[in-house]
């Protein structure tokens, strides 16, 4: 009998059927889905695509006229510039490294197209997801701070007894005293 792996797992598996780090059976089932998947395939094909590159990439020697030292400083700052966590002084320098060096500029294609296709591949499980956890927690949290802040039943009552007493007695000494 043959199973039927969904988008999802099958996303989740790409990376260890790429290097082949799948069992046999596990590696038939994704075979078979990129077989009618065209959505999977492309991803697949893309996922080829940039672990050739970075292969290539790693085994390219030192006489590479463009594996300088800007290029590893491009590199060692890559990760950073795309999560936009650097200053602009060193934005710029990636940026200028970037157009002037083709391994650089590729390189940042690469990342940015591995950085969507892991976006839209989120957002599609994120939209499919039935349950909305963060929101739940929100609201559990919101419930917890609004119990905290609810006055006990018998400190109400107790209040209210105090606030009837101190009328009391203040209706009581007017009375007396005037």
């Amino acid at each position: 009998m043959q199973y039927n792996l969904s988008c999802e797992q099958v996303t989740a598996l790409l990376t260890f059927y790429a290097e082949e780090k799948l069992s046999a059976k596990l590696s038939s089932y994704v075979k078979a889905h990129l077989e009618n998947c065209p959505e999977c395939r492309e991803k697949y094909i893309q996922l080829q695509n940039i672990l050739k590159r970075f292969n290539e990439i790693q085994n390219e020697e030192i006489a590479n006229p463009y594996v300088t030292k800007q290029y590893e400083d491009f590199k060692l700052n890559l990760s950073a510039y795309v999560d936009n966590e650097l200053d602009d002084l060193e934005n710029i320098k990636i940026k200028k490294i970037a157009i002037s060096n083709p391994l650089a500029r590729q390189d940042l294609e690469d990342i940015y197209t591995y950085k969507k296709l892991l976006h839209t591949s989120f957002e599609k499980t994120k939209n499919e997801l039935k349950t909305d956890y963060s929101k739940s927690v929100i609201c559990q949290l919101q419930e917890e701070c609004s119990e905290n802040q609810k006055l006990d039943p018998f400190l109400k009552i107790t209040a209210i007894f105090f606030a009837m007493i101190s009328c009391i007695v203040a209706g009581i000494i007017s009375i007396l005293y005037f």
